[in-house]
C-alpha cells in the first residue's frame, strides 16, 4: 500500500489539437509505492493524458508538480532524468542482441571506447536478481516468452532509475503463468517504493494490483477512489455513462446442420485427440488459459499449423488444411489474436484491408476498381458501425483498437465465409466496443448461417458470446457447457 510520499501531481490538465480539446482539466496523483489504475474506453483521454506525463506532449493548460516542485516544462528528456518510464504493450526491444544487451540499451557501460562488458552483465544480473527473475544473460530476446521480454523492459526502466512507471496494457499478450510473475514484479516494485500508473481494460486485474482506481470519460476525470470501495459495476457504469446490462446467456438460434467437425485431432505438442462438432448459425467457446491449445487448434483448423493425427469435415467432405490458401477456399475465415502484426496491413487503407479476401471475386479481367473496395467498406462501415473520420483511405493503424477488429470483421463477412475462426478477438478493445463485437457476431452468425469458433481466456467473453462451449485444460477437452454458461466459476474451475 502507498506510502503516501507524492512523486507527481498533475493539476487541471487540458489539452487542445487546434480548436478542439481532449482533454478538460484532469488531475492525476501518483504517490510512491502505489498503483493508481487508469480505465477508460479508446479515446477518453488516457493515452493523451500518460503522455503530457512522459513528457510527449505539452497540456495546452494545468500544472505540472514533481516531488512537490513545479515544472515550467516537461519534455521526453527531463522526464526521464525524473525517473518517469513506459512500458508499452508492443514490444521495444532489440530481438538479435542479448538479454544483457537489451536491459543496456542505448546506454551501453563503457571503458575507454569500449564496451565494458563484465560490467553490463554483472549489473544487468543484479537487476534481474533484484526482480527475482531468472533470465539467461546471453540468449538473444528474440527467443524469449513475450513475459519475459515484457520483464526486460521493466529491468531496462529500473537500470534508469525508474520512479514512475506507466503499464500500457501489460497483460494483454501473456499467459496466465507470466501475468502472475508480472503481479509478483509489481509488488515487489511497490515495496521498493517505484509508482506505477497502470491502464487496463480488463477489469478483474484491477483489484488484484491497484490500489486507487481512476476512470476517464470523454477527456474527463469521472470516478477517482479507493479499489476496495468501488465495484465492477461502478467501473463500468464510470466508462460508460450508462449501467451495463447484465451478464445474459444469449439465446441460441442455430441451425441443425453441421459446419464443421473435428475428430481425434492432434498436432503432436500442443493438443491431441480432440473431438466437437459446430453447427451452422451456432457459436462455440473453446474456453482456456493462454497456453492450453484452444488457439493452436484454430491454426491448425486454417493450416498454420501441421495436423499429425485425426481429422476435419467440412459439410461431411473431408478436408485437410495444409495453407491458410486450403482453408480460405473452403470459405473459411481466420482472425489472430495479434490483429496489427498478423491481421492487418498497417499502412494500408481501412477499405483495402476489408475488400482484401474478396480481391479475386471483386476483380474483372485481372483489375480491381478501387470505387469497389470503397463501396464495400461503405456497406459494412454502416453495418458494424466503424468509425473512420477520413473516409474509405485511412490507415486502418489510426483507428481505435474495436474500429480495427470491426473491419477484420468486415473482411470476413465481405468474404462471404461459412465458418469463422477467432482468436481471443475483443483482447486490447474497451468495454463498450467489446459488446458491439459480440453482437456483431451474434448476428452475422445467425443471418448468414456461418458458423463460429472462438478462442478465448476471457470467461466474460464465453457468457456474453458463446452458444455452448468447450473448456480445454492441458490439450483436452475438460468439460462442455450450455445451459449453465452464466456460472463463471465452473469456466473457471474446469480450466484450472
Amino acid at each position: 500500500m502507498s506510502n503516501k510520499t507524492e512523486l507527481i501531481r498533475l493539476e487541471g490538465i487540458k489539452k487542445s489539437y487546434n480548436s478542439v480539446e481532449v482533454l478538460h482539466g484532469v488531475d492525476l496523483t501518483v504517490n510512491a509505492g502505489e498503483v493508481i489504475a487508469l480505465l477508460g474506453e479508446n479515446g477518453a483521454g488516457k493515452s493523451t493524458l500518460v503522455k503530457i506525463l512522459a513528457g510527449d506532449i505539452s497540456p495546452t493548460e494545468g500544472v505540472i508538480r514533481i516531488n512537490g516542485a513545479e515544472m515550467s516544462e516537461l519534455d521526453v528528456y527531463r522526464a526521464r532524468d525524473l525517473g518517469i518510464r513506459m512500458i508499452f504493450q508492443e514490444l521495444n526491444d532489440a530481438p538479435s542482441l542479448s538479454v544483457a544487451e537489451n536491459i543496456f540499451l542505448g546506454q551501453w557501460p563503457t571503458s575507454g571506447k569500449k564496451v565494458a562488458w563484465k560490467e553490463l552483465k554483472k549489473k544487468a544480473k543484479d537487476v534481474l536478481d533484484r526482480l527475482e527473475v531468472d533470465i539467461p544473460l546471453d540468449v538473444e530476446a528474440g527467443s524469449l516468452r513475450v513475459g519475459e521480454r515484457q520483464l526486460l523492459e521493466i529491468a531496462r526502466a529500473l537500470i534508469q532509475n525508474a520512479k514512475i512507471l506507466v503499464l500500457d496494457e501489460p497483460t494483454a499478450a501473456l499467459s496466465n503463468v507470466e501475468v502472475e510473475r508480472l503481479f509478483k514484479v509489481m509488488e515487489q516494485l511497490r515495496a521498493q517504493g517505484v509508482g506505477m500508473v497502470y491502464i487496463t481494460h480488463r477489469l478483474d486485474e484491477v483489484v488484484r494490483v491497484a490500489d486507487r482506481v481512476q476512470v476517464l470519460r470523454d477527456g474527463n476525470s469521472v470516478l477517482l477512489d479507493d479499489v476496495r470501495a468501488v465495484s465492477r459495476d461502478d467501473m463500468v457504469t464510470a466508462m460508460l455513462g450508462h449501467s451495463a446490462s447484465e451478464n445474459v446467456r444469449p439465446t441460441s438460434i442455430h441451425g441443425d446442420k453441421i459446419a464443421l467437425r473435428v475428430s481425434d485431432l492432434s498436432d503432436g505438442s500442443n493438443f491431441s485427440d480432440i473431438n466437437f462438432s459446430v453447427n451452422e448459425g451456432e457459436v462455440l467457446c473453446l474456453f482456456g488459459k493462454i497456453g492450453s491449445g484452444t488457439s493452436e487448434i484454430l491454426e491448425c483448423l486454417f493450416g498454420l499449423r501441421r495436423i499429425t493425427s485425426g481429422s476435419v469435415e467440412i459439410y461431411g467432405g473431408g478436408f485437410s488444411p495444409k495453407s491458410p490458401q486450403d482453408s480460405t477456399a473452403k470459405r473459411i475465415g481466420y482472425l489472430p489474436a495479434d490483429r496489427q502484426r498478423l491481421g492487418s496491413f498497417a499502412i494500408r487503407s481501412v477499405a483495402e484491408n476489408l475488400s482484401v479476401s474478396s480481391w479475386n471475386r471483386m476483380s474483372r479481367f485481372g483489375f480491381l476498381k478501387k470505387s469497389d473496395e470503397e463501396a464495400a467498406f461503405a456497406t459494412w462501415q454502416q453495418s458494424l458501425n466503424i468509425s473512420a473520420r477520413r473516409g474509405p483511405g485511412q490507415e486502418i493503424a489510426t483507428l481505435s483498437g474495436g474500429n480495427q477488429q470491426k473491419v477484420l470483421l468486415g473482411r470476413w463477412f465481405e468474404a462471404q465465409v461459412n465458418i469463422l475462426l477467432l482468436v481471443e478477438p475483443t483482447r486490447g478493445v474497451d468495454v463498450g466496443a467489446r459488446r458491439d463485437i459480440y453482437e456483431i457476431i451474434r448476428k452475422q452468425a445467425a443471418e448468414s448461417n456461418m458458423a463460429v469458433i472462438v478462442a478465448t481466456s476471457d470467461y466474460e467473453e464465453v457468457v456474453l458470446l458463446a452458444d455452448r462451449a468447450l473448456v480445454i485444460s492441458r490439450g483436452a477437452i475438460s468439460a462442455e457447457f450450455s445451459d449453465d454458461l452464466v456460472q463463471a466459476n465452473k469456466l473457471i474451475a474446469a480450466s484450472s
